[in-house]
């Protein structure tokens, strides 16, 4: 086993160092529902969680894994895109993560988009208070294609300095493209 560790585990460990209870978080691409109650149990009974996705099945799956998680009742679920989280939520947010690609377990050909998923960072670049981070989890390749991911880097690439530090996470000598994790913290 690796003491290197992979994109969402990582994302994962950023998330922790930032958010803290009574935050309020954003899971911005919900899918099975696992990063929402990651999220939910952190920022606990006095936080918020806000977690979008498009698809009925994957806010239906998030729902019954906070439920059987016995998740607090903090999280709100919205069926609609990622790029629209700014017309939901008010006020700052402490953390933002996204998993881009399709549905595990769900139909390929509803996958995340460039030009939504940009959008929606920088949806998410405006609700974050200062010092607080944005994860994004970059899946490519297979089903998914590389123009996303190209998109996304090359985005993240324009972010300007003076206002957000950029960092990305890779493996580089692995195969099946692994993810990429890159993650965004307001100064």
């Amino acid at each position: 086993m690796s003491a290197l560790k992979n994109a969402l585990l990582l994302s994962h460990e950023y998330i922790k160092k930032v958010l803290k209870e009574g935050n309020t978080a954003v899971d911005a691409t919900c899918g099975n529902g696992h990063d929402t109650l990651f999220l939910s149990e952190i920022v606990g009974r006095s936080g918020r969680v806000f977690a979008f996705d498009i698809q009925e099945n994957a806010i239906e799956s998030t729902r019954a894994r906070l439920f059987e998680y016995n998740a607090p009742d903090n999280t709100t679920l919205i069926l609609d895109g990622h790029e629209h989280m700014n017309q939901h939520i008010t006020g700052m947010v402490r953390a933002v993560m996204f998993n881009f690609g399709y549905l595990p377990g769900g139909d390929h050909q509803k996958a995340t988009q460039t030009e939504t998923s940009i959008a929606a960072v920088r949806s998410a670049m405006h609700l974050l208070s200062s010092g607080g981070i944005i994860t994004l989890c970059i899946y490519s390749g297979g089903d998914t294609g590389f123009s996303e991911r190209d998109g996304l880097l090359a985005f993240c690439k324009s972010i300007d300095p003076n206002e957000f530090f950029v960092l990305s996470h890779e493996f580089i000598n692995q195969e099946n493209n692994p993810p990429i994790l890159v993650c965004i913290e307001k100064k």
